[in-house]
């Protein structure tokens, strides 16, 4: 797992082992991450904000505001910006005040607002730790899915010996890089897709194309992102909000299609070519308005290039390529033609007979072709549902290239 630009928002509260927070910190950064640090106003008591600061490269918040300038510490952008919540040392008191959602300072109010995956690290004297209060509160806070670092065993400030001790700064960082390890089925793979229509243009104002939404390619793009793969969506002109957590790039033609493809194609391990790109493009393209001027208008036509057999003849081994075909009569003769010809590794089949399927819906029905000709039919449904039955034949096609 990677920390490089991932923003901590580490809570810091009153507890003598609030000087180890220094040499987290150093990991942290070191790591390439961006450290956000909110401390109760008692941690301030045990170590400087100053020291920090400087360790983080960012101003320590302590209050709900600056009372020179009035300027706001805004806990809810604090919180949603975090992607990991780490509190280090969590002291006895700020645990209750957690499990009871209480919410009385900086921190507890980022706390309270946090959508990310929150960590506590506690440390407090043995008595404190083993008492039925705290262990209560443990629970509680475990329940909430928060995730407890738990203490160590040594010396402690009172001068007992036993657990409560805070764990190491080295630990806790090894702690949350094991914890955070992505092990989604896809985790490391790279997506290339591709969707919507291609627009083909006659003149300046005119074009050739199609009713292609969009939809079935970003539901795939979403889901592929889901499953922990990089994504690169490469999409036509749609009405659709842009995806987040992914690059996309937009284009207009199936020449612009086909270019880009060609630059992301070979880093790619799944490439899904679900964009209705157009067969044929004007020879010429008229660089003005062509006027009305004739009861008949002919425009010569070339065929555009072949990016799902272009990438078939490229592919590599390791490689999975889905291509989608649009058929109205023959559907599974087409289909294994086209799996066979343009050397693919699934076709997923969508029939124009099928009510609720194709282009502009929500919904679709689709078959898909397997590598040996056998096709895999599944109902109507959503089309993120479809997404994820296409997707998990991905999965298993990945899977048995790594074998």
């Amino acid at each position: 797992m990677s920390f490089k630009d991932k923003n901590i928002l580490l809570g810091v509260c009153g507890s003598i082992a609030a000087y180890k927070i220094a040499s987290l910190i150093r990991l942290l950064v070191k790591a390439e991450a961006q450290v956000q640090v909110v401390m109760t106003p008692d941690a301030t008591q045990f170590i400087t904000p100053l020291t920090l600061s400087t360790l983080s490269k960012n101003p320590v918040l302590v209050d709900y505001y600056n009372t020179k300038t009035g300027e706001w510490n805004n806990h809810v952008h604090l919180a949603l910006k975090a992607d990991i919540m780490l509190i280090a040392p969590v002291s006895a008191n700020t645990l209750a005040k957690f499990a009871n959602g209480l919410c009385d300072n900086l921190l507890t109010a980022c706390y309270l607002s946090a959508k990310c995956p929150v960590y506590l690290a506690p440390a407090m004297d043995l008595d404190m730790w083993k008492h039925p209060a705290t262990t209560g509160n443990i629970t509680t806070l475990e329940s909430y899915g928060n995730i407890v670092i738990p203490p160590g065993n040594g010396e402690l400030a009172s001068g007992l010996v036993g657990d409560g001790r805070l764990a190491e700064p080295e630990d806790i960082f090894a702690f949350l890089v094991q914890s955070l390890k992505d092990t989604r089925p896809l985790s490391g793979k790279k997506a290339l897709v591709t969707a919507g229509p291609t627009y083909e243009a006659i003149d300046p104002v005119r074009f050739i194309g199609n009713h292609s939404s969009g939809k079935m390619g970003y539901a795939l793009a979403n889901r592929l992102a889901n499953l922990g793969a990089t994504v690169t969506l490469i999409s036509g002109p749609t009405h659709l909000q842009a995806p987040s957590g992914m690059t996309l790039i937009n284009v207009q033609s199936a020449q612009e299609m086909f270019n880009a493809c060609e630059q992301y194609f070979h880093e790619a391990d799944i490439m899904v070519m679900s964009a209705a790109v157009a067969d044929y493009t004007p020879k010429e393209v008229a660089s003005q308005k062509i006027k009305k001027t004739r009861e008949d208008f002919n425009i010569p036509l070339q065929k555009t290039v072949d990016i799902l057999s272009t990438l078939g003849q490229q592919k590599t081994r390791k490689q999975t390529l889905v291509g989608f075909a649009l058929e109205t009569n023959d559907e599974l003769k087409n289909a294994r033609e086209k799996l066979t010809r343009k050397n693919a590794d699934f076709i997923v089949l969508n029939s124009m007979q099928d009510k609720g399927a194709g282009f502009g819906t929500d919904t679709n029905k689709v078959t898909v072709i397997q590598k040996n000709g056998e096709p895999v039919s599944f109902g109507l449904k959503s089309k993120d549902e479809v997404a994820k039955d296409i997707c998990d034949l991905i999965i298993q096609h990945q899977q048995q290239l790594s074998l």
